[in-house]
């Protein structure tokens, strides 16, 4: 195979998708496989992944196939693709026998460049032996965490993919992407997909561009009627834990005259689809789902995510708080945290397998999310430093808790105290009975044991119990205190305590505050809004998601630059040749209008 020339690469990126050059994170990707290198890339969502085997796809002799697990992804890129005079088609379970047997018919014909597929469709033999008869360049494995089991939402048909790569004549360049990988998962993607030399590329899990916040006490029926209120012309996505949820805060806002729409496994495929559709199309303001939605949703639009409840660990929840600002403009990530969650979410994970390994294991990525949900530092710090991020800075600056107005306050007095009781305790208890012994409480239990004897009962004696564990949870949270990995976790010391114990190191932590929402700078948006409107009529009018036509970061670069000639055009970033010879004459028209009414 002769290796493609980087400048071709460059010329293709400004063509088809209107770039002039490659983001840093994403060039050595598209170098690694323009030489033929297989190559594991961990990008954030928002990052461009897509781009980077869309644009060696286009530049390979043969056909690239594209296997993942999300069938809307499929539709939108493929979609975008054929908009742009590209070869593209997607097999999957949710177009009819008639349409696929169409997609495979241009299979055979040559007539695909870059083919999406579901990983369950590689076990079928007509498929297998399709493709041993074509000329496959490369195999792009989207979604790569599927692999693992130690991933967030392992999918043993994945497995099938490397002895389907077998069974081709020439063995292919095998790419691999995910946003959300810890060192383990990484390992097993690498392994389960037999990548030869990989490049193994780790771009940093950093979303700058996006404000996270966790929320203690809200009522939060009302905070999120408010919020979304507030946000009125944005559009958002709202998770909560379980269908009942979503289908009472699905009401709420209808009844608060909210277009909102609700997603979730328990309804039906066709109302589930216009849903999705009435969102995509900018017809929904805010949807509702459990985390079944969103998985593939390609609208780089959303603002906004709020979480109802706390999630299962914090591969999911960055997953899906990623769904916000994927087009690089600001987006907020709000988690609303409730005790309660923490029991539902056990609950959800005792029912979901009867593995003891894996259900311990989920049980203390739960633990990890909430010390998420009590860390009293950086947010985006912990996110970062949980994927393993060497470049995670101590504070963002843009998150509720580094904007907070609090002074840093010497707890080492307190911590000594916990710590102590924890020792003494010798780790075979849990949280709420550490928490019960620091309290003095008279609880049968106790006695019964003996532990209200220890010289550590009744130190917090007059503190509420829930106040008690909750600086035990922040302590969890800033690696003082871990709870193992098991139905009935149990509290114990991590190195860090015993020099506090010692007298040898203080112990200082943020207390609750009031947060400081970011401050947005004022502009003049009606340009933008009237691109805009006129995106949302060009959509309606060719029956595409508003996105797919150009991305609010498009729309903001047309804005501020004002194009007055097509070739100015092309020099907005997101516009190329194909999108300007379609849409090029309306939006020059509109911004001449408004140039002259101004």
């Amino acid at each position: 195979m002769t290796t493609p020339d980087f400048t071709a690469a460059l010329a293709a990126l400004r063509k088809y998708f209107g770039y002039v050059s490659f983001r840093p994170t994403q060039e050595p990707v598209v170098r690694a496989l323009l030489s033929g290198r297989d190559t594991a890339a961990i990008m954030p969502t928002g990052a461009g992944k897509s781009i980077c085997f869309q644009i060696p796809a286009l530049l390979f002799s043969g056909m690239t196939l594209v296997i993942s697990p999300l069938i809307s992804l499929m539709k939108d890129q493929v979609d975008d693709l054929n908009a742009q005079g590209i070869g593209a088609a997607c097999i999957n379970s949710s177009l009819s026998q008639r349409e696929n047997d169409m997609c495979l018919q241009a299979v055979a014909e040559g007539r695909i460049k870059i083919l999406y597929a579901a990983p369950e469709r590689l076990e079928s033999p007509y498929f297998q032996h399709l493709l041993q008869r074509q000329n496959v360049s490369m195999v792009a494995v989207d979604e790569a965490h599927c692999l693992s089991q130690w991933g967030h939402d392992f999918r043993p048909s994945y497995l099938q993919i490397a002895p389907f790569i077998d069974t081709l004549p020439v063995r292919p360049v095998v790419s691999a992407f995910t946003a959300t990988a810890t060192p383990e998962v990484r390992e097993d993607i690498v392994r389960l997909l037999e990548l030869r030399d990989p490049l193994i590329h780790v771009t940093g899990f950093d979303r700058p561009n996006l404000y996270f916040e966790v929320r203690h006490g809200e009522d939060k029926e009302k905070f999120v009627v408010k919020y979304v209120r507030q946000h009125e012309t944005e559009a958002g996505i709202i998770y909560a834990a379980t269908r009942k949820e979503v289908d009472a805060l699905y009401t709420l806002l209808c009844r608060k005259h909210i277009a909102a729409g609700r997603y979730h496994a328990g309804l039906g495929e066709a109302e589930r689809t216009q849903m999705q559709d009435d969102f995509l199309y900018d017809n929904l303001q805010v949807m509702v789902a459990t985390n079944a939605f969103g998985m593939g949703i390609d609208k780089s639009n959303v603002r906004y995510v709020i979480h109802y409840n706390m999630p299962k660990n914090i591969e999911a929840y960055y997953q899906e708080a990623g769904r916000a600002g994927r087009d690089g403009e600001p987006g907020e990530c709000i988690l609303l945290y409730a005790p309660q969650d923490v029991m539902t979410q056990r609950y959800l994970i005792d029912i979901s397998t009867e593995d003891e390994q894996r259900k311990a294991h989920n049980l203390g990525r739960l633990q990890k999310m909430s010390a998420y949900c009590h860390t009293p530092g950086c947010l985006c710090h912990f996110l970062l430093a949980y994927f393993g991020d060497p470049e995670a800075p101590d504070t963002c600056d843009n998150c509720g808790n580094c904007r907070s107005d609090n002074e840093k306050t010497d707890v080492t007095i307190d911590a000594q105290k916990v710590f102590s009781c924890v020792y003494r305790m010798r780790g075979r208890y849990g949280m709420t009975l550490v928490a019960q012994v620091l309290q003095g409480s008279k609880d049968k239990r106790l006695h019964d044991l003996r532990l209200d004897e220890l010289s550590t009962y009744g130190l917090f004696r007059g503190r509420s119990l829930a106040a008690i564990k909750l600086l035990i949870q922040r302590f969890i949270a800033t690696d003082y205190l871990a709870l193992t990995e098991s139905q009935f976790p149990l509290l114990v010391l991590q190195p860090p305590a015993y020099d506090v114990l010692r007298g040898k190191k203080k112990v200082y932590q943020y207390l609750p505050h009031e947060e400081k929402k970011p401050k947005k700078a004022a502009a003049d948006n009606s340009l933008f809004e009237a691109l805009r409107s006129l995106r949302l009529k060009l959509a309606k009018a060719a029956h595409v998601p508003p996105y797919l036509i150009f991305s609010d970061a498009t729309l903001r670069d047309m804005s501020e630059k004002q194009p007055q000639t097509p070739e100015e055009f092309l020099d907005v970033r997101g516009v190329g040749e194909m999108k300007q010879k379609k849409y090029g004459s309306a939006f020059l028209d509109c911004i001449r209008m408004y140039r002259n009414h101004d």
